[in-house]
């Protein structure tokens, strides 16, 4: 199915496959709900939706419900869980369609799942995959720019993260609620909603006192010091999302707290790499402004090598120069390099990277691997590398459909082996070729 959709594009024309597209996918959603017996209404469904943060709250999500003892699934851009079945989502979307979340939601059944967490995103609800997912609760974590030439303006997107608040509305389940940033200042549109949902909030304020570095965070949650190994003050806001939740369900802070602090990474969220090398490694999917922004800034005293590229060729070409900018400014060495081009030329993307810079001159080696061996090779004691774009996304998207495997955690891993001597095998492929 997915080998006929790649074959449809090339001779249907864009315009005409994009206005069909969402017609596509709410008949499947149909179908597959038809088909599977809806199986969200034998779950307790949660969304989560928002530009940034929705993969680590899921996972915060699901770490404090299975520390309360439910069984969980969890479908996000990261991996799709079922119980102790584990995988990593390698469709290069968040929130897959035709059959796919029916499917999931079914064999969560079937397991003896209690709950199902998913991750919601624009292009999703845009094209209708979210149709027929009965939801208990939404949660919203924030709303920034981002996906603008998809939806063909900030608006749309807007609107798009919408959909799923009032998908949330006309849901036949009963004790509906929808969880806030109070913070956002979209929030008060999500709050828009008829008397039958709950409406909860969360805020900074919450966590008082609060403290970040590049080590962990220390929040105050109810009165209850938490100590997470997640740095940053966005992650703050991640386990304000989750704890509130929680909380909604009757589950006790110490049972929160606990499951917070055993969460040590979230693959592809600021997840350090350590090889015993004698600098730091981190590898973020930091792919917004806003975003790379919040991340350089968790570590204001590191010496920072920065390795980035830009998120998606043929879209959000705005965001270019602002992240080279974001660069300069907060890193000591930045590395340009390629990412996800896909039939945009790759060097261009870069070129308009490079022009933005003003007092700094950024090193551009095109090929990934050789760009974060580069960063490791110039990387003195107590240094950061920060490896940024991809987190765990699987591949990287090239032209005419073409899918090179990919994985920056792997890759650094095995360029920090080789630095050290310590690799298995002298493979020298410029590839990231990690399955």
């Amino acid at each position: 199915m997915e080998t006929l959709l790649r074959i449809l594009k090339l001779f249907i024309p864009k315009k005409v496959f994009r206005f069909f597209q969402p017609y596509y996918h709410l008949m499947f959603a149909r179908i597959g709900s038809l088909w599977y017996g809806n199986p969200s209404r034998k779950l307790y469904v949660i969304g989560i939706t928002g530009t940034k943060g929705k993969s680590t709250t899921s996972e915060l999500v699901a770490a404090i419900l299975e520390e309360a003892g439910h069984t969980v699934a969890l479908s996000s851009t990261i991996h799709h869980k079922i119980a102790d079945s584990d995988v990593p989502n390698k469709h290069k979307m968040s929130m897959p369609g035709r059959f796919f979340m029916q499917h999931f939601l079914s064999t969560a059944v079937k397991e003896d799942c209690g709950f199902a967490i998913i991750e919601m995103t624009s292009e999703g609800a845009a094209q209708n995959r979210h149709r027929f997912i009965e939801l208990d609760t939404l949660i919203f974590t924030n709303l920034s720019p981002e996906h603008i030439e998809s939806h063909g303006s900030f608006e749309n997107y807007r609107d798009a993260k919408l959909l799923l608040r009032d998908a949330l509305t006309t849901s036949s389940k009963k004790d509906r609620k929808i969880i806030v940033n109070s913070d956002d200042e979209y929030s008060n549109l999500f709050l828009e909603v008829p008397d039958t949902v709950e409406k909860l909030t969360y805020s900074i304020k919450q966590a008082e006192p609060y403290a970040t570095n590049g080590r962990g965070t220390l929040v105050t949650f109810e009165k209850t010091s938490i100590h997470s190994p997640l740095p940053g003050r966005f992650n703050i806001y991640n386990m304000l999302a989750a704890a509130t939740f929680a909380r909604s369900l009757g589950i006790p802070v110490e049972v929160i707290k606990k499951a917070i602090e055993k969460k040590e990474v979230v693959k592809g969220r600021v997840e350090r790499v350590d090889e015993g090398q004698k600098f730091d490694v981190i590898v973020d999917y930091a792919h917004t402004a806003d975003s790379l922004e919040k991340l350089y800034s968790s570590f204001p005293n590191a010496r920072k090598i920065c390795v980035l590229g830009n998120c998606g060729g043929g879209r959000d070409t705005w965001k270019r120069p602002e992240m080279a900018r974001i660069a300069e400014k907060h890193c000591h060495e930045v590395i340009l390099t390629n990412e996800d081009p896909y039939d945009e030329d790759p060097d261009a993307i870069v070129q308009q990277m490079k022009d933005a810079f003003e007092s700094k001159e950024p090193k551009v080696i095109m090929d990934r691997r050789l760009a974060i061996r580069h960063a490791f090779e110039h990387a003195q004691a107590n240094d950061l590398v920060l490896i940024t774009g991809k987190g765990t996304d699987p591949y990287i998207m090239e032209a005419r459909g073409k899918r090179t495997p990919w994985s920056d955690e792997g890759v650094a891993r095995e360029e920090l082996q080789k630095l050290l001597g310590t690799t298995k095998e002298d493979d020298a492929s410029s590839n990231g070729n990690i399955e």
